[in-house]
């Protein structure tokens, strides 16, 4: 994630990103202003057509279908920001859920070795709810206070060993039943979070949707200099490939943020969270 100010209007209209939608857009860009000049040259030196009222009728159906292709693009970036919103309500709760269960715990007075285990364990599940959110495997400090099969589910698997040791610190009379119970509704929302970021990873948008806005978009510009060129001559060049770049920036902007927990540059800020998180327990109970 960019940490940027909002207020630097000269850094962002100058300044062209990694993240900046034009550094993908150009290529294609660069294809429609040349096809753009094409027409205009074939049906201005040519072909000689006049504008007549079918021509003109050309510039009414963009404009209807301006609206259309407006309204699908705004659904479609207000639906991408609602995962991104959603995933970062659920690493806020992460870290909430986190740090309330390291208080209680430290509030427990419990042995080293309880407090060791916990300050291992809490953080190491963070990580590797980002690594498996990634889809990939998690290689963290080596450790021998939880075991790991790289095969398996690699949070439900230090999940399982959290509440393992919670219950058995309650056999061995550590902590009394209503004190299991408190840090059992604790331990067990790191399961719901995951499941809740495993919804927002695992179900994009319908690929028919997505394909449609693409394929309308092309469309839409590629015939844009057919009906404009008697009105703006060569000037459709630069005009049809900035038009492109706007409608296509809002699609490439909402693919990339609807799954916000990988590594680009308008994703959420997981590497930070995860570091806080150790930072905090570590705090807490070390």
């Amino acid at each position: 994630m960019i940490n940027y100010n909002p207020k630097e209007w000269i850094n962002f209209i100058f300044h062209i990103h990694k993240a900046d939608t034009f550094r993908k857009l150009w290529p294609l860009m660069l294809g429609v202003a040349i096809f753009s000049g094409a027409m205009a040259f074939v049906e201005l030196k040519y072909l000689r057509l006049t504008e007549t009222n079918y021509i003109k009728n050309i510039g009414m159906m963009h404009s209807l279908l301006g609206f259309v292709i407006s309204m699908l693009l705004v659904f479609r970036t207000n639906t991408s920001y609602d995962r991104w919103w959603d995933g970062r309500k659920l690493l806020g709760a992460l870290t909430n859920v986190s740090r309330n269960f390291a208080i209680k715990l430290k509030a427990l007075n419990l042995r080293p070795e309880d407090l060791e285990f916990f300050k291992y364990a809490i953080p190491k599940y963070a990580f590797a709810l980002k690594e498996h959110l990634r889809e990939r495997q998690y290689f963290g400090k080596n450790s021998l206070l939880i075991e790991i099969d790289s095969g398996k589910h690699i949070p439900n698997q230090v999940a399982a060993s959290i509440v393992n040791r919670i219950f058995e610190l309650q056999r061995n009379q550590q902590i009394s039943q209503e004190q299991l119970i408190i840090l059992n509704a604790d331990a067990n929302q790191f399961t719901e979070i995951c499941g809740g970021c495993e919804r927002i990873r695992n179900t994009p948008i319908p690929y028919s949707y997505s394909a449609f806005i693409k394929k309308f978009i092309f469309i839409y510009v590629i015939t844009l200099p057919f009906g404009w060129v008697f009105s703006l001559g060569y000037f459709v060049v630069p005009i049809v490939p900035f038009i492109l770049y706007v409608l296509a920036s809002l699609e490439l902007i909402a693919e990339e943020i609807e799954n916000p927990f990988n590594q680009d540059a308008n994703d959420l800020p997981v590497d930070e969270i995860c570091n806080n998180i150790e930072k905090h327990v570590n705090e807490l109970l070390g």
